[in-house]
């Protein structure tokens, strides 16, 4: 078994194991992101000063143009936590709900949560003026993290929904939402 299938199974067990063990794995996983969005930030202003990137955009311009972005990220991050909250999970995949979500944001996208994460990130990098964290940083977490959602989280929701998740998938884009249903 490869790492990549053991990490899938891992997934598997613990989103279809005992609640017990899904509550305190959503702690640690959930955890463990939230360290890493704010790491990202993190290095990015350590980044700026490394590197010597000025401001890139003037700092009341800036104000308006994050605005936003602060507003739309958290939100549609908010809407969809609520989403899974009500279906009797929560957003770390250890801890997913019973069932495959397709309403709401999810009808227009695969990862509308993500989406949201990187509108805020990007949001909280023209507040600051932070050419790392909008041009450099974020681009790599979404990249990281579309991989991530490509090659470990979806193996495992197809493996838990089956033709039901295969058949979302191909309809519904990945991270950028599709503003329109068929």
């Amino acid at each position: 078994m490869t790492v990549r299938e053991r990490i899938i199974d891992f997934f598997y067990r613990q989103a279809t194991g005992k609640k017990k063990t899904r509550v305190t794995s959503t702690l640690l996983v959930g955890s463990a992101f939230f360290f890493a969005v704010v790491l990202a930030v993190i290095i990015s202003f350590y980044l700026d000063r490394l590197l010597g990137f000025p401001k890139f955009m003037p700092k009341d311009y800036a104000r308006v143009v994050s605005l936003p972005f602060l507003i739309i990220g958290p939100s549609l991050w908010i809407w969809c936590v609520s989403i899974f909250l009500k279906s009797k999970g929560t957003p770390v995949p250890v801890n997913p709900p019973p069932r495959l979500i397709t309403e709401g944001p999810y009808a227009y996208s695969r990862n509308p949560m993500l989406t949201g994460i990187f509108i805020l990130l990007a949001g909280i990098g023209i507040f600051f003026r932070s050419a790392s964290l909008v041009f450099i940083t974020t681009p790599v977490f979404v990249l990281v993290s579309a991989l991530e959602f490509k090659y470990i989280e979806e193996p495992e929701l197809e493996k838990r929904f089956g033709k039901e998740y295969a058949e979302y998938r191909k309809k519904t884009p990945m991270i950028i939402p599709k503003l329109w249903r068929d």
